[in-house]
């Protein structure tokens, strides 16, 4: 089965019409008509939202029965997530708790100190920090699973963490003003655990924290909402990491050779 096949038999298992799913998306009739019929390729956008419309993986969507049929077109970019062998890297959030705790902490202790480093500021160099490791490297280093939000990527596994942490009395929590604006901030109250990081890690941290850090949270907001991965995504629905790879170039974190 072809993927334009396979997408046609997921709008039927919904009870979508073509007019709803196309509607959807943000494509006409025709153009949908066209994809199911495999006479026009899937672009990036629209591979991503049609996994959120369907509940499935764009791995599952991209699935090894007919992965090497699918052709994803990108606008401006080729895709970057092809590899030698021809096969498609897709990702699913590793969540890392422990490895959150500590990432948390070393943020804090780096630039928590910072006037406009309040909770919002966190959740984007948070983002930054994933994303950007798996860019760069095709691996998770947080894995965190972060919601798209009107204020921008938000990571569902934050509030727990500092739950964690303030129970072990590791991590407090004030609040304080920030010009006219009311700002939760986070005072770490012990040293972060850096052997569950590499110097490479420590090293791409630092890159964002010294990169971003300096931004005030309508700045980061304005700017993570450039970012295809946030873009790209369904308002209140997990931010998909393999969007990564259809960055464009202000926001890529990586040289990629010629496919």
């Amino acid at each position: 089965m072809n993927i334009g096949s396979f997408i046609a038999l997921q709008r039927k298992r919904l009870n979508l019409t073509q007019e709803e799913l196309a509607r959807r998306l943000g494509i006409s009739r025709p153009t949908l008509v066209s994809v199911e019929k495999g006479v026009r390729d899937i672009t990036a956008t629209e591979l991503v939202r049609l996994a959120q419309e369907f509940g499935i993986s764009v791995d599952s969507l991209l699935s090894a029965k007919y992965e090497k049929e699918a052709v994803v077109t990108l606008q401006k970019h080729t895709d970057k997530r092809v590899s030698k062998d021809g096969t498609l890297r897709i990702s699913v959030p590793q969540k890392k708790l422990d490895i959150f705790k500590e990432i948390l902490l070393y943020i804090l202790a780096q630039v928590g100190s910072k006037p406009n480093v309040g909770e919002t500021v966190i959740y984007k160099l948070l983002y930054f920090i994933d994303f950007d490791y798996y860019e760069k490297f095709e691996k998770q280093l947080i894995g965190a699973t972060y919601i798209k939000n009107h204020f921008g990527p938000t990571p569902i596994e934050f509030k727990k963490v500092v739950d964690v942490l303030e129970k072990e009395g590791a991590l407090e929590r004030v609040t304080s003003k920030f010009f006219t604006y009311e700002q939760r901030k986070y005072l770490p109250l012990r040293t972060p655990d850096l052997s569950k990081l590499s110097g490479n890690d420590l090293r791409h941290i630092d890159e964002v924290l010294s990169r971003l850090s300096d931004k005030t949270a309508k700045e980061l907001t304005e700017y993570s909402h450039k970012d295809i991965p946030w873009a790209t995504a369904e308002d209140g629905k997990p931010i998909a990491y393999e969007a990564v790879f259809y960055r464009s170039d202000p926001f890529s974190v990586r040289t990629y050779e010629s496919l």
